[in-house]
């Protein structure tokens, strides 16, 4: 597809990085010298210099032969006037990046009137990530499909966990009352797997397991994970997300000790959040957080916007034995190095963005297919989970999966057929209407056919 990027800041670069990955047409515009000067050395692709809101500068980039523009700058303003004269010119597709709060009310007037498809706000997802985290304490992450029905928890295994030492296929033998959940990906030493029947689990594996939530919360009290709950939180920083966040976890009944540095923004957020205690003054300051009462806490959240402050903040955080601590980072090269230092809950505004864009992206590059209903990037960008919903007529329908080919490098993880969860194995098949999770380590997947045919 012809696609047009308009802003490559982190979010608009790293997002072009990956649509040329998979081999789309990108064109980059932008109104800084040095960032366009920085594509046009490490992309292929073609670069502009200019306002992406003006009419000129859209037109000299083809936008009227553009299968979708992408406005992500960082100007909300901007992004939405861009999408609106995108569409005027004619453009058939927009997704446009909004992140003040103010806008969020009134969201789809704003969609309706400027044209706007899509509309992603990187704070407010990223906030409704971390409350999740904050429902299951014990996980890395936590990734949902179907409507809610399946979940796919990542955990770090143990030597108490008593699936150590052996092998999957002998699970069900060797540990009758054990739920049966999908062990569906394991990473060890930064590399990724597809657990096979003979794949055995060692102490300090990123273990992926998935099935309906009954199955889940009984598999984890089996295991003794869900003993924790969440009744207090302590923040760093009182930006976007930390508002959103705010808004969500308070109604769960959870305590929120907020902590920011300018007292102009400290006591705005004490009027928006009446039910948290803001606090003016810096959290990175360890003697005062302690005063606060960091050690009681049941978790720390990190959410500065220097990414070694958080970093800092968190292991000090994990130090004073905090139960859950979850840092937001911008770079994702770094994930790997917070993973090694036991930082297993790292947040990437720009990770999630790029994601939620790509699945639209891959859903509009395949128009005749079964289209991606949700996908999810997962274990740094090692890998994907994509959601499918199954077409009649497709030539896999009806077929036993050992009957067919699946990719290599890919897992049938989950059949969803009429609100009933299904762990599929070799006799079990798909059916049209199906939902359909397929875990891949490979990305550019778009359609279900790619993954399983005859």
């Amino acid at each position: 597809m012809r696609i047009i990027v308009i802003g490559a800041g982190k979010v608009g670069y790293a997002l072009a990085e990956h649509l040329i990955d998979e081999e789309h047409d990108v064109t980059v515009i932008d109104r800084n010298e040095d960032v366009i000067s920085r594509c046009s050395s490490s992309l292929d692709v073609l670069c502009l210099k200019g306002n992406g809101a003006n009419a000129k500068i859209l037109l000299e980039s083809g936008v009227e032969k553009a299968d979708l523009v992408i406005a992500a700058t960082e100007n909300d303003e901007t992004n939405m006037l861009a999408c609106l004269i995108s569409k005027r010119l004619g453009a058939p597709y927009t997704i446009c990046r909004i992140r003040d709060p103010e806008f969020n009310e009134s969201q789809m007037l704003l969609q309706n009137e400027l044209g706007i498809d899509v509309a992603i706000n990187p704070e407010r997802a990223t906030a409704l990530e971390i409350s999740r985290l904050l429902r299951y304490p014990f996980a890395g992450s936590i990734e949902s499909f179907a409507k809610g029905q399946v979940e796919m928890v990542e955990f770090r295994a143990s030597e108490k966990d008593p699936f150590i030492g052996i092998p999957v296929k002998k699970l069900s033998e060797d540990i009758p009352s054990m739920p049966k959940v999908l062990y569906a990906m394991a990473e060890r030493n930064n590399q990724v797997m597809i657990p096979t029947g003979d794949f055995v689990f060692m102490p300090g594996d990123r273990v992926f397991v998935s099935g309906d939530m009954l199955k889940i919360t009984e598999y984890f009290r089996f295991l003794g994970r869900n003993r924790q709950k969440v009744r207090s939180v302590m923040i760093l920083g009182g930006g976007r997300i930390s508002y959103y966040l705010s808004r969500f976890i308070v109604p769960m009944g959870i305590h929120v000790t907020l902590f920011e540095m300018n007292q102009e923004k400290a006591r705005a957020l004490s009027e928006l959040l009446p039910k948290v205690d803001v606090i003016w003054g810096d959290g990175t300051d360890e003697d005062l957080i302690e005063e606060q009462g960091l050690s009681q806490m049941d978790a720390f959240i990190s959410l500065s916007n220097r990414d070694e402050e958080n970093l800092i903040s968190g292991l000090h955080a994990s130090r004073c034995g905090v139960p859950k601590v979850i840092v937001k980072n911008s770079r994702l090269t770094h994930l790997d190095i917070l993973s090694d230092l036991g930082l297993d809950s790292v947040i990437s505004p720009q990770f999630i963005t790029t994601s939620t864009i790509l699945r639209y992206v891959r859903a509009r590059g395949n128009r005749y297919g079964t289209k991606i209903e949700r996908l999810y990037r997962l274990v740094d960008g090692k890998a994907e989970a994509m959601e499918f919903i199954a077409v009649k007529g497709e030539p896999y329908i009806g077929i036993p999966l050992k009957d067919l080919v699946i990719r290599k490098g890919t897992l049938v993880a989950v059949i969803v057929r009429q609100n009933k969860v299904i762990v599929p194995f070799g006799n079990d098949h798909i059916e049209a209407g199906d939902h359909v999770v397929i875990i891949s380590c490979e990305s550019g997947v778009s359609d279900l056919n790619e993954v399983v045919y005859r």
